[in-house]
């Protein structure tokens, strides 16, 4: 009678609970993290015009942030998007970078390549990443872009927080700074410099914190067109403005997560673009 007894709690409990520690377990997991070790870079779809593209996200309940040609002959076209949900998510102390997404409309190759919400909100957001979230923005994405297929880019989900391309290279959290002050100081500076030629966007996340799309100079851009066009969404390079400082994040970081399948030899071609960077967007600020 007593085992019998506990038979019929066990089962009440199982009842209750909706599944068996192993079941939950799992559920668990499945709601943090993609099934599948590797995460693909970027989603891949059908070809679609910049002013195409820039409809449909509009029309998903994104928001254009910048449109950005990336070439001179207008063949790679950067842009740049973002929702509320996304600023909402970003509009924490180091988290600003992860604000936005990328559409690259590559009109060479007759494809579209955006930056995929898990990889980049897994890197940028860190430990406060909602993979449910992601996965919300991901399937607007779809339903307004069709079937978006993965990169041969990719990495290692449980690695992406912990990226750097090798031993003594920056981490995520290693952001290089450009400038201390007034935080209003920084953003006048920023959109002064040049008469603002080279500010893409302004993007205001929350109260304190903003975030710059900036043009890299001439020759500083040139790497985009050695290392491959097919991720030329890097660009433009942005600068989180927050607490007193002007931060962005370190190239030899974002460069290489951008382009997880860089060699050690195709790197070293472009061995001083990461300083070059940090002199060029270092400039407005002195």
């Amino acid at each position: 009678m007593k085992n019998i007894l506990a038979l019929i709690v066990a089962a009440l409990v199982l009842s209750f609970s909706g599944c068996s520690s192993k079941e939950a377990a799992a559920a668990d997991n499945v709601a943090t993290k993609p099934a599948t070790a590797d995460v693909s870079t970027y989603l891949v779809g059908a070809y679609v015009d910049a002013d195409t593209a820039q409809t449909k996200l509009i029309e998903a309940g994104f928001e254009v942030v910048a449109v950005y040609k990336v070439d001179k002959k207008g063949e790679y076209t950067s842009i740049v998007f973002t929702n509320d949900a996304m600023k909402a998510a970003a509009n924490k102390a180091d988290r600003g970078f992860a604000a936005v997404l990328r559409l690259l409309v590559n009109s060479e190759k007759q494809v579209i390549s955006i930056t995929n919400p898990v990889y980049f909100g897994k890197a940028f957001m860190q430990d406060e990443f909602d993979y449910q979230a992601a996965l919300s923005i991901e399937k607007s994405l779809s339903e307004a872009f069709g079937e978006l297929k993965g990169s041969a880019d990719k990495w290692a989900f449980d690695g992406l927080a912990s990226y750097h391309f090798m031993m003594g290279m920056p981490y995520y959290e290693e952001s290089a700074v450009l400038a201390e002050g007034n935080n209003t100081e920084l953003l006048e500076k920023a959109k002064a410099y040049k008469k603002g030629s080279n500010l893409v966007f302004e993007l205001s996340i929350g109260e304190g914190r903003t975030l710059l799309g900036y043009e890299l100079g001439r020759r500083t851009s040139k790497f985009v067109k050695k290392i491959g066009y097919h991720n030329a969404q890097i660009v433009p390079y942005t600068i989180l403005i927050e607490d007193g400082k002007a931060k962005m994040l370190a190239p030899k970081y974002y460069i290489a997560i951008s382009y997880p399948q860089l060699t050690m030899g195709e790197f070293m071609t472009i061995a001083s673009v990461p300083g070059a960077i940090e002199k060029d967007l270092a400039k407005p600020f002195k």
